[in-house]
């Protein structure tokens, strides 16, 4: 393998690892399945309902995101500006667009892993070290996190 098609394969690793499903659910294979109408079910026993986690999981990436392709972007502030209000449960609108805007960020940093003028391993140069490579490997793994606790939410709150 030369340098170009190495670069190429790895890139192809990281938005399968993004896109999930190969030793996991994917996101979009977990939300056509999910009983929308309890997303913003409190219970007992869990600090968050559904519909926070996956709006955690959109900042989050929205963050990263904009992190990775902005120098000027703010970050919110950790942890509470990374999670929505607690008296915001949510509903079936917010569900939906908070995943529709999940799934339009993260379409977004894959293609940004994409394109061949993304130096995966150039320092970001208002960060303070990161790379394109490290933010995909947090974003996977962030994701990845909170997916699998959506889906124990999903099992409790199933008849």
């Amino acid at each position: 393998m030369n340098q170009t098609t190495n670069d190429q394969a790895m890139r192809e690793q990281l938005i399968s690892l993004l896109e999930g499903g190969n030793a996991h659910i994917s996101f979009d294979e977990f939300v056509k399945d999910f009983p929308v109408e309890k997303c913003g079910d409190m219970i007992e026993g869990l600090p968050y309902t559904a519909w926070q986690v996956l709006e955690h999981m959109r900042i989050a990436q929205w963050d990263i995101l904009e992190f990775s392709r902005n120098a000027n972007h703010v970050s919110p502030k950790w942890p509470k500006g990374y999670w929505p209000d607690k008296d915001k449960t949510g509903s079936l609108e917010l569900w939906n667009e908070t995943a529709e805007q999940f799934q339009n960020d993260l379409e977004a940093f894959e293609n940004l892993l994409r394109d061949p003028d993304t130096d995966l391993f150039a320092k970001l140069p208002h960060g303070t070290g990161q790379t394109i490579f490290r933010e995909a490997l947090v974003l996977a793994d962030h994701n990845s996190n909170h997916l699998g606790a959506l889906v124990v939410i999903n099992r409790i709150i199933r008849p």
